[in-house]
């Protein structure tokens, strides 16, 4: 299945969604944790995985960003050209800090808890 690879379009379509839950960035050695991890990426120092921020209190991970999950609903190419610079460069200009995410099928950006709110108002502005 084929992605949007027109910016116009991809921006119109964003239809950003709200992921219920607080979210959290931690670094662990590697294994196994026993709980959902969301997303993951293998650094030189340390797996980075986005976990609920429940579980990582459960375990006892340091972490210093509680993050609210934004879905672009919009069904991006990976080879689609400006979705995440607009929507960063609108955010950038909010003052709002993002962590993006991409899957096959969406962009995913993470913002501090407190800045969900304005963060779908900015997003919802730049998709008109």
């Amino acid at each position: 299945m084929t992605g949007e690879t027109d910016l116009a379009v991809l921006l119109r379509s964003m239809r950003p969604r709200v992921r219920p839950g607080d979210f959290v960035f931690v670094a662990v050695t590697d294994g196994p944790l026993g709980v959902v991890i969301e997303a993951s990426i293998r650094e030189a120092e340390a797996l980075t995985v986005v976990i609920a921020v429940e579980d990582a209190d459960r375990l006892g991970l340091a972490y210093d960003f509680v993050a609210g999950w934004i879905t672009l609903e919009v069904h991006s190419a990976l080879s689609a050209v400006g979705l995440t610079a607009a929507f960063s460069a609108a955010l950038a200009s909010a003052g709002i800090s993002c962590n993006v995410l991409a899957g096959y099928f969406h962009d995913h950006i993470l913002v501090a808890k407190d800045d969900l709110d304005r963060a779908l108002e900015v997003l919802g502005a730049l998709a008109g």
